[in-house]
């Protein structure tokens, strides 16, 4: 009896372990990822394509609540454009490290810009070493047909400077306008995306004055682990909100395995320990498949077509379209949709081949499709129906 009573709790304990260690390591429950890296462009472009104004290495596009859009340049100027072409610098920005993939990044206009006038940036500041990651904020104001930025703060940077590229650093604000998320890349140094101390490789999620939610995961913790929503990314350029709420980020694979990844908060999404790609130098890399325990992407890409900007189509002049995303190509040079199921899977439903490296994208409140093009003139375009 006595034996049977020890093996009985014996029992009951490693039931209790592996509960714990199921919890502690939770495994992707979507269906198995679609590699979409073979699709061709389709030859039907049901939209027609106009240019309204060009910019040197634009990086960002953003809309203020008029319809006119802030754009970013990477060496380091930003612009108010009209949607007929017109262009207003707005001086006032710092200093950028402008080397490789560095330099003015993207922009975001606050939930709250028609009372505070309030618009979010981020760029790699200068240091020694390099330049670290930086996310500031201030307040755009206009007088006379002119344009400033008024109480600039930067509210959020690295720890430390770094001259490699893929800094990350796309904005996202959360559906109730309370909380900014941040992309933050690995720069180019892959070990540190699983390092739970260096912001490298991470999406963090902070209050909008850049100080830490009491209710992240690891708040109590302090330091990046407190900021820390998810982990393990290599070069996430674009991160959205899709309509439903789910957060959706796109981000670059090495040679191969370029994702689409569904953010869960606490997931570790295996960069660089896994990925669907391999190392440029040709050493293969274990598949996202055979460590189940890191969050597989619920699209991936070989070949590559170098993901950039992410932006939900919402609007009444494309209604197809509606609840689809849209994912600007680098390698790719032209356009993705995604479609969604409702349920956290998504599905490449079709791309076009517009012969530019596309940069961001943007749907303005009308529906209309705003590109960026990633040149030394780099064209903005309007996407609308095709007559």
């Amino acid at each position: 009896m006595r034996m049977k009573n020890l093996i009985s709790r014996i029992a009951r304990a490693l039931a209790l372990v592996g509960a714990a260690l199921f919890v502690a390591a939770p495994v992707s429950v979507h269906a198995a990822s679609e590699n979409a890296g073979m699709n061709r462009p389709s030859p039907n472009q049901p939209f027609a394509l106009s240019s309204v104004a060009t910019f040197e290495y634009p990086w960002a596009i953003a809309f203020l609540p008029d319809g006119r859009l802030l754009v970013t340049e990477k060496p380091g100027k930003l612009f108010i454009a009209t949607q007929s072409g017109e262009k207003t610098e707005v001086p006032g920005m710092p200093k950028v490290y402008y080397h490789g993939q560095n330099g003015l990044l993207d922009v975001a206009v606050s939930p709250g810009f028609a009372h505070d006038h309030t618009i979010y940036f981020t760029f790699v500041e200068p240091q020694r070493g390099g330049g670290v990651l930086a996310l500031a904020r201030a307040q755009l104001e206009e007088s006379g047909g002119a344009a400033r930025l008024a109480d600039l703060a930067i509210i959020w940077r690295q720890g430390q400077a770094s001259t490699g590229g893929q800094p990350g650093g796309i904005i996202a604000f959360s559906p109730d306008g309370r909380y900014l998320f941040l992309t933050v890349g690995d720069r180019q140094e892959p070990k540190t995306a699983q390092d739970p101390d260096a912001a490298r490789g991470k999406v963090l999620r902070l209050n909008l004055d850049g100080s830490t939610p009491k209710d992240n995961p690891m708040a109590a913790q302090g330091g990046v682990k407190a900021q820390t929503w998810t982990t393990g990314h290599r070069n996430p350029y674009g991160l959205a909100f899709a309509p439903d709420g789910r957060l959706w980020l796109n981000e670059m694979g090495p040679r191969g395995g370029d994702e689409l990844n569904l953010v869960q908060v606490g997931r570790n999404y295996g960069w660089p320990i896994v990925s669907n790609g391999d190392n440029y130098s040709g050493i293969p890399i274990p598949r996202h498949s055979t460590r189940p325990e890191f969050e597989a992407p619920v699209v991936y890409w070989t070949p590559v077509i170098a993901p950039a900007g992410l932006s939900f189509c919402n609007g009444a002049m494309f209604p197809s379209w509606r609840g689809s995303a849209f994912i600007g190509g680098l390698v790719e040079k032209g356009l993705v949709r995604i479609s969604f199921d409702g349920h956290g899977g998504a599905h490449e439903a079709e791309r076009w081949d517009l012969g530019h490296r596309i940069r961001d994208v943007a749907v303005a409140r009308d529906g209309a499709v705003w590109l960026i093009e990633d040149e030394s003139e780099g064209k903005l375009l309007r996407l609308v129906p095709k007559r």
